[in-house]
């Protein structure tokens, strides 16, 4: 599997197209996800996506030939590019919070209705994520939900293998944290924000048991 991705490297870098499309069939859902977990939001993470892949293609020639799999790279500039939509995200916001706001308007679209749970789970998690700091936030990201090994996360990132194993220990400590003051603090609305605060804290808490 190796040789096959360490060819795909050779023909991205050479500008094959072909080859391009495959890498976007097989790690543009990964890409979303990896967006998604970061912005909590599904439109910025299509375009997390998106921009992600348009940038890969513009530095498809610094790309080595030997090395593996090029996920760690994708998710690597995805992490970039989802830190920028954040903090356009933060702009905007402050922009419209000094702005009259509208009247609001009832939504009877009936297609919506199955995606709030959705919506209100993604927020509570994206709540509890953002309770970390951003280098903390995307070791996690990219150790656990990603699949990536530490020297894959250091790669991806730029940044050393044991400066990954102890962001994401942190991170690991301040989730099991917060899931025992969600659960601690009882009541339908805690309860809620626990529960959601502990899946993500125990996925943390085993990440080292599968990491190389």
């Amino acid at each position: 599997m190796r040789e096959e991705d360490n060819e795909t490297r050779r023909r991205v870098r050479d500008g094959d197209r072909a080859a391009f499309a495959l890498l976007y069939e097989r790690h543009a859902r990964a890409v979303y996800n990896h967006g998604l977990r970061l912005t909590g939001d599904w439109s910025t993470a299509e375009e997390v996506m998106s921009e992600t892949f348009l940038a890969a293609w513009r530095a498809r020639t610094r790309v080595e030939e030997d090395g593996g799999t090029l996920l760690p790279w994708l998710l690597g500039i995805a992490t970039h590019k989802a830190e920028n939509a954040r903090r356009g995200f933060r702009r905007r916001q402050s922009f419209l919070a000094r702005q009259q706001q509208p009247r609001p308007q009832e939504d009877f679209a009936g297609e919506t209705a199955g995606r709030i749970d959705d919506a209100r789970r993604l927020r509570a998690v994206h709540a509890s994520l953002g309770r970390l700091r951003r280098q903390e936030r995307e070791v996690l990201a990219l150790c656990v939900w990603g699949g990536l090994d530490y020297r894959q996360t250091a790669d991806a990132l730029g940044i050393a293998v044991g400066t990954v194993r102890s962001r994401l220990s942190r991170a690991r400590r301040k989730l099991a944290a917060l899931a025992e003051e969600g659960m601690e603090r009882g009541g339908e609305r805690s309860g809620a924000r626990g529960e959601t605060t502990g899946e993500a804290a125990s996925a943390a808490l085993t990440a080292g048991e599968k990491l190389a």
